[in-house]
């Protein structure tokens, strides 16, 4: 069988992240007290230092600008779609007055 894969919540990841960045442990170090790799706790690192706020924000949620982008391509398709239906009415209505 295959292995299961792990997941750590927001708060694990945080704190091996602050070991590291605030407590001076080295990468190595957290990782063998905590049992993961170190390519895990590098990734957190660079995605922590990327955006503090917003960083691991969890399943199926989105950073908030990102969100705002899928609301607007959302809104934007539908607009799309009424201004589609609308060019084609006129086109229906306009043919009935000839």
């Amino acid at each position: 069988m295959g292995q299961t894969r792990r997941t750590y919540d927001k708060e694990f990841k945080l704190s091996a992240v602050k070991m590291v960045t605030e407590e001076g442990m080295s990468v190595a170090e957290v990782s063998r007290d905590l049992g993961i790799s170190e390519n895990s706790i590098h990734r957190w690192k660079k995605k922590y230092l990327e955006d503090k706020n917003n960083a691991f924000p969890g399943k199926g949620k989105l950073k908030p600008e990102d969100e705002e982008i899928r609301r607007l391509e959302r809104e934007l398709k539908r607009v799309k779609m009424e201004r589609d239906i609308l060019k084609k009415a006129i086109s229906f209505f306009s043919k009935d007055t000839e």
